[in-house]
């Protein structure tokens, strides 16, 4: 058979709905239907039926961003794009801020930086300019502070030197010995208040599986009630254990965190 005659055997909606996996996949945050349909070049209503399909099918997964990659896909092997972990990354971002109300953030160190890999907000307090990229002020917020504590020497005094101790309130430490000496307190909560953006306390814990080293934390109103720290660290805890157990799992069957 030639060149011609397979293209022309080829099924253009299952085309189309592979092309739509590959856009979510490529994605690092959820993605709407509107914006498959630009990114495609497919009509909405087409994009609309595929993803109707797909998601039947457990192939894409909804939520309330957007669309995920769902379940019926395989783990995610070395080298996946970063939309491929989102799903589990989700899962845990989600569970915390809808059980507190507050936004949640999941953060990892990669390539010798600190980046936010998942965010999702709530609409029970304010939201904070932070979004999915590089975090350039580590030393300032809970999650970043999480994260540089459980790096060795060498790797801390690599990222500090990159990214010097930039005063973003009157909170913020900007001493190193300061820094170091709360990073080295030993407790698995780390603590922001007021440090990254007034008005605004985070609480995060670790996060570590299957090469994955990070943190889960939350961002609450300094000046509004919110729930008890208790609460908020058993939230954060329980979520963090069972990413952690998913990563390592995955990392087992050969795959990527």
């Amino acid at each position: 058979m030639s060149g011609t005659d397979d293209a022309h055997s080829l099924i253009g909606s299952v085309q189309r709905a592979i092309r739509l996996l590959d856009l979510v996949a490529a994605s690092p945050r959820p993605v709407t239907v509107k914006a498959l349909a630009v990114a495609s070049r497919m009509s909405l209503g087409t994009t609309y039926n595929l993803v109707r399909t797909l998601v039947h099918e457990g192939y894409l997964g909804r939520d309330p961003d957007g669309l995920l990659l769902g379940d019926r896909l395989p783990s995610p092997g070395p080298g996946a794009q970063r939309g491929a972990m989102l799903p589990r990354y989700r899962r845990a971002t989600r569970a915390v801020s809808e059980q507190l109300r507050l936004n949640a953030y999941l953060a990892r160190y990669v390539d010798g930086e600190v980046e936010i890999v998942d965010i999702v907000e709530s609409l029970h307090v304010p939201r904070i300019e932070l979004s999915v990229s590089t975090l350039e002020h580590a030393h300032a917020t809970a999650i970043g502070k999480r994260i540089l504590s459980g790096l060795s020497t060498q790797e801390r005094d690599d990222y500090l030197a990159r990214h010097p101790l930039a005063s973003l309130t009157r909170n913020t430490l900007t001493q190193r010995d300061a820094l170091e000496e709360e990073l080295a307190a030993g407790s698995p909560m780390t603590l922001d208040r007021q440090e990254f953006s007034v008005g605004l306390n985070c609480v995060a814990v670790p996060v570590e599986g299957g090469g994955f080293r990070g943190a889960l934390g939350v961002g609450l109103s300094a000046d509004l009630p919110g729930p008890p720290l208790d609460s908020i660290v058993e939230a954060l805890e329980g979520a963090a254990r069972s990413l952690s157990l998913e990563l390592g799992a995955i990392a087992q069957l050969g795959g990527t965190a």
